[in-house]
């Protein structure tokens, strides 16, 4: 069991221009209205995920075995790069190789990535339009289930064979799983075919991080 905690953050308040607090998640009963598509009214309302993401750094770096590599170029792990600017990016890596590497990547949208294993990006929050009522919470509660279940050993990454192939990912979670694909041709092939090699060694999924000796 993992004994990550969330630190405690206040939850930001927003008003509209009429100075009624905007209740995000609860906005639209039925569908948003045409006008909120595209339109990202308070994107800042996403900053305390960035308190988030820096406490699973925390975390990973003191309880587990790996190396950290803190340099805008880790950015580069991202398949599909970003369209904000980089502000900080954190490379994890277990010094065990079965192990999958974690890769978050700060934006000044304030947003996050993070590159799991070989082949993914998510991102936090997937999108932040005022039809999607995205909240900070629900995109952190993600992040972490995520990041967590990586470390635990419970995420799986796998090429389907054959013509137009997809590149798949699974977690498990102790209240389900999760699973998602994208095509494999898309993706940087000289980074696909190293991910051939590599996966082909874990078909069952990657390992659980080892914890540091250190106390």
């Amino acid at each position: 069991m993992s004994t990550y905690l969330r630190p405690p953050i206040d939850d930001p308040v927003f008003r509209d221009a009429d100075g009624t607090v905007i209740e995000y998640g609860n906005r639209w009963p039925g569908s948003p209205p045409e006008d909120t598509y595209s339109v990202d009214t308070h994107p800042e309302r996403f900053a305390p995920i960035h308190r988030v993401a820096e406490a699973l750094l925390t975390h990973l770096r003191t309880v587990y075995d790996v190396e950290t590599d803190e340099d805008s170029s880790a950015a580069s792990d991202l398949l599909r790069p970003g369209y904000f600017e980089v502000v900080k990016a954190v490379r994890i890596r277990p010094k065990d190789p079965a192990c999958a590497t974690l890769t978050f990547v700060f934006t000044s949208y304030p947003g996050r990535y993070v590159h799991a294993g070989l082949l993914h990006d998510f991102p936090y929050p997937v999108c932040g339009c005022d039809a999607c009522d995205a909240t900070w919470t629900a995109e952190a509660d993600e992040l972490e289930r995520q990041v967590l279940a990586v470390v635990a050993g419970q995420y799986r990454e796998s090429i389907e064979r054959g013509r137009g192939p997809w590149a798949e990912y699974a977690f498990r979670h102790p209240d389900g799983a999760s699973s998602g694909r994208s095509r494999a041709q898309d993706l940087p092939p000289d980074r696909l075919a190293q991910a051939r090699r590599v996966l082909r060694k874990h078909p069952d999924g990657w390992a659980a991080w080892p914890e540091s000796a250190a106390p």
